[in-house]
Formats: C-alpha cells, structure tokens, sequence
C-alpha cells in the first residue's frame, strides 16, 4: 500500500495505462488512507463507495485500452464545487443539506477525463480565510510537525487547506482547489506540495459556490509540477456556461516541460523584500533565483511598484463582491431556514446562525464599501489601483518571462496562534495577492525547510495564458530544489 500511496499523479496515470496496477487496487489503497487519516479532518464527506463504482468503470475502460488523461485517478474535490447528488456545504452551516441536481463544469472535466471521486475536502468557509480554522465542520490538520520535538498541531494554510492536507498527507493521489487570493498557493506552501492557480478565466468558475466572481479561479493541488500539469489540461477549456471563461484551445501542458530555461529571463521584484520579512525567507528567494541562473536563465530585478496597496485594495474587492453573492443565502431555497415571527426576521435568523463570524465580517466590510457615501471613495478607488496593479505586471512582462518570488511571508504556524488577530491573518496572502488582482497565473514549488523543518515554497508568476512559461520554470526550479521530504503524519510520526 505504501508504494501505491507514494506514487505521484503521472506516475499512477504510467502504472495504469501499463497494466501493472488496477484503479481498483489504488482507489482502496487511498480509501484505507482516508480511514487512517481521519485526525487530518481533511475530508467533509467521503464517498468510497462511489469511489469504487468510479474505479470499477475505469479498470474496465483501461483492460480495453482505452480511458481519459486522468483514468482511474483516485482524487479530493474541494466542497466548494457541486457534485451532483453529492453533499456540497462550502464548509458553512448555511448550506446544510445542499445536495446539488448539477455538476461543475471543472468536476464534470475531471470525471469525464476519467478521474475517481474520493470525496469532498474541508476548507475556509465560503473559502474565506488563510489558515483552515473557519470551517464549520473544524479545523484542518497539517500533516507536518516542527522538528523540535513538540506535537504542536499546525495549521494547512487556506482556503484550500484540505486539499492540501490531503494531498500532502497521501489521503489523495491530487485535489481541485480554488484560488480568490492565494488560496491554492499559499496552503501548498505550507504543506510542501505544488499549488497552481491559472489566468482568471482558464477553468471554468460554474458551478463552484462564489466568493469574489472577479478573483476566484480553479486549479489543481498536487505533489508535483508534471502533476500540476496534467490535472491542469483535464480541469481547463472553454464554457459557454461561464461568460468570463476564456474561449482558447487548452495547450498540452506536459509538453511544455521541456527542462530547458536558458535563455529566459526572470524578474525578481524589489517590492516583495518587505521590511520584516523572515531571514530564512529571504535566503530561500536568493537560493532560488541561483538556482534558475545556474540552469540558464537570467536574473533581472524589476520593480512593482503598486504591490504595497494590493493587499488593502484585494480587502476592499473580494468582501464586496462576497457580500453581493452571499445575499443569495436566506433561508427561502435551501440549505438551512432559521424560523422567525415574519420574513425579515428569518432572513435574520438564518444568517445569523448560518455564517460565521469570518463571513459576517466580510460581508459587513464588502456592505459598508458599496453603500451610498462611501462606493466611490472606497470600491471605485480600489478598482483603480487594481487596474494600476495590472499594468505593473503587463510593464514587467515586456522586460521579462516569468518572475520568482516567496510564496509566503512565514512557515506553516499553529492553530490558534494568529487566530484572534484578522489584519496579521490577512498579511499571510501578501505576496499572493497581487497576481490574483492582476488575473495572471502562478504555481507554488516548494524548495526547502524552514529552520523548524517545515516546508517553505517559492512562486512563480507568468503572463495571462501563460501557463507553460510558468509550468516549464516550475519544473525546472523543483528538479534544481530535489524536494522530497515526507511530512511527519505519513512517515509515522503523530
């Protein structure tokens, strides 16, 4: 079981197309990983059943030659996608019992290319947050330990913090996450895997429960860049369903990895060396940038220079746009009704005992910024400097192919450290922010241990429709990096 488990996504997609394992065989592999695994909370639901159904389907399509890019892939799909007939909650009790008649576009990709249904993983609630502690359903687990000794719980990172926790802790061959501001990057970090968010409009956002309809985009969750890379292919494309959903051929991925950047040039940002920033930090971001120019590429310092208001200007979009897409939930449709004497006051209710307090702040932030008196000085002010941000990257890319940067301004951190203090919660997306502002896509590679032994990743960022360029540099950093610890959880350690 244990090969099975470690196998990474292109390398089970090779074993089966060969025949020398079934889907059967790794499907139970990782259903017996999710029972081990429980302590991780990574899973809301689980479907292992449907699993075996799915894997079933898949070993009679592989005996005969035949199958998708993802044929018989066991995967964690993030409960922000609906799933027909399958429990969707956003990780909120507002949405309690919600079981959709539809499928996503992006999940639909996924089981028509083949992959296999392990079940739905915890996140942020509404995918709100930078740590995995605002779900309803508790927090996530990271697989990891800090070398000291302790057995400090921490925590996965967010929004998209169980699929990572799964996939790092070998409970899924790969995992969908989203990412409205550092979402999928930022948790890959911290759990030492790989973490891709696409230019806005590559996947298709139907069906995924919104947060912000103007940053929020699918990507793929996995162990590395040749992973990314297919799951990428099978997630993307066109949908008419979506009127932001780019109407482009999606480039065969794969082959883009070529392992050959000479030549290229990559853009370090001065911007990004903020004051305070963590030593260990620093020294990863220049060992990194070593890394590219001894395989061939040239370092070029560039400069952002609106970096230092996205992060104000992203809490100033995303809440609105929340607060516009989660007047939907009242109690009058679905999930859960609160009673009340009339209607206002169930409407009350229900939100009230549906959202929590992380939601109710942003909504209460995103409702004061587009009220009367105050739309202009603060929404219509930030979606200027949002299309200054823009500029800066379009300026940047004229000098340069991709730029490398930290992925995080720390490790992963303990539960409940940080927790009664939102502003330093919301610093934790302050290097992968402006890249969601700006639409562009980006992947995290994780490339060394902090000094606690935790896993630290580095970004790479790239042009709009880009991906190649970001995926071709992503591999070639992770190959110079040789990653390959295992976090404590699935080398045995508690």
């Amino acid at each position: 079981m244990g090969d099975l488990l470690n196998m990474t996504l292109t390398e089970a997609r090779d074993a089966l197309m060969s025949k020398q394992i079934t889907s059967t065989e790794l499907t139970e592999a990782y259903i017996g990983a999710m029972a081990e695994g429980k302590g991780l909370n990574a899973f809301i639901t689980e479907t292992p059943e449907k699993a075996r159904e799915m894997a079933k389907a898949s070993d009679a399509k592989l005996a005969k030659g035949e199958g998708g890019a993802m044929e018989g892939l066991p995967i964690g799909m993030k409960d922000l996608f609906c799933t027909k007939g399958v429990l969707t909650t956003a990780a909120s009790h507002i949405l309690d019992g919600f079981t959709p008649e539809y499928e996503s576009t992006v999940s639909q990709n996924l089981w028509d290319a083949g992959a296999v249904m392990l079940g739905k993983l915890n996140l942020d609630e509404f995918a709100m947050g930078s740590a995995n502690i605002t779900s309803y359903y508790g927090n996530v687990e990271n697989p990891w330990r800090r070398e000291d000794g302790g057995n400090q719980k921490l925590v996965p990172g967010g929004s998209s913090g169980g699929s990572a926790a799964a996939v790092s802790g070998r409970l899924a061959i790969a995992a969908t996450g989203t990412d409205t501001g550092g979402s999928i990057r930022q948790p890959a970090s911290f759990c030492g895997i790989v973490g891709m968010k696409p230019t806005y409009g590559r996947c298709s956002r139907w069906g995924i429960v919104a947060f912000a309809s103007s940053l929020d985009q699918a990507g793929p969750i996995t162990r590395t860049v040749k992973d990314a890379a297919l799951m990428l292919g099978a997630m993307a494309g066109h949908d008419p369903k979506d009127s932001t959903s780019a109407n482009l051929a999606v480039p065969d991925f794969e082959a883009a990895l070529t392992g050959d950047v000479r030549g290229m040039k990559i853009g370090i940002p001065k911007e990004y060396r903020m004051e305070g920033m963590p030593e260990e930090i620093d020294a990863l971001w220049k060992r990194g940038a070593e890394m590219l120019k001894d395989a061939g590429a040239e370092i070029v310092d560039i400069s952002l220079p609106h970096t230092k208001y996205a992060l104000p200007t992203y809490y100033i979009i995303a809440p609105a746009e929340a607060s516009s897409n989660l007047a939907r939930y009242d109690g009058v449709r679905y999930g859960l009704r609160e009673e009340g004497g009339n209607l206002i006051e169930m409407y009350e209710n229900t939100r009230a005992a549906g959202f929590g307090d992380e939601v109710k702040r942003r909504v209460l932030i995103g409702t004061y910024v587009l009220s009367a008196g105050y739309y202009d000085a603060y929404y219509l002010k930030a979606q200027k400097v949002r299309a200054l941000l823009k500029k800066d990257f379009d300026d940047a890319y004229g000098q340069v192919d991709a730029i490398l940067t930290p992925t995080a301004p720390s490790a992963a951190f303990a539960i409940g450290e940080n927790q009664d203090d939102p502003i330093k919660m919301y610093l934790n997306d302050v290097f992968t922010v402006p890249a969601s502002l700006a639409g562009i896509p980006g992947i995290s590679v994780p490339v060394g241990l902090s000094g606690d032994g935790l896993p630290l990743g580095l970004q790479l960022l790239g042009k709009p429709f880009d991906e190649e360029t970001v995926l071709k540099v992503g591999h070639v950093l992770e190959q110079a990096a040789g990653f390959d610890a295992v976090p404590a959880f699935r080398a045995g350690g508690k």
